[in-house]
């Protein structure tokens, strides 16, 4: 800016220069190539697999208290799976594949 008012320009500058390497959603190619999908949906297999390790210990009979709710696969395993899913996730969002 010049320290002069522009009008629109000032405030809406228009689309930034394109480098030679930068894609655009434009070019007609997803944002996340194959590889960051097929990482996405393991890490999406994880998580419900996490979640899946987490059901069930529940009782049959309301008036008798199942302790088998409290082992270590729904305490520890399922959330520790869970979480590293999530970490799965975030890695392939995050990593940028060549």
């Amino acid at each position: 800016m010049n320290g002069k008012y522009n009008g629109s320009a000032d405030i809406f500058p228009g689309p930034a220069k394109k480098s030679p390497g930068q894609e655009s959603p434009e070019d007609g190619r997803m944002a996340m190539g194959a590889k960051g999908v097929r990482l996405l949906l393991a890490g999406l297999v994880v998580m419900v697999s996490g979640y899946i390790l987490m059901t069930g210990g529940g009782s049959d009979d309301p008036g008798v208290f199942n302790y088998a709710m409290f082992d270590f696969r729904r305490l520890v395993a399922a959330p520790v799976v869970i979480v590293a899913g999530i970490i799965v996730e975030i890695a392939a969002i995050m990593k940028i594949f060549k």
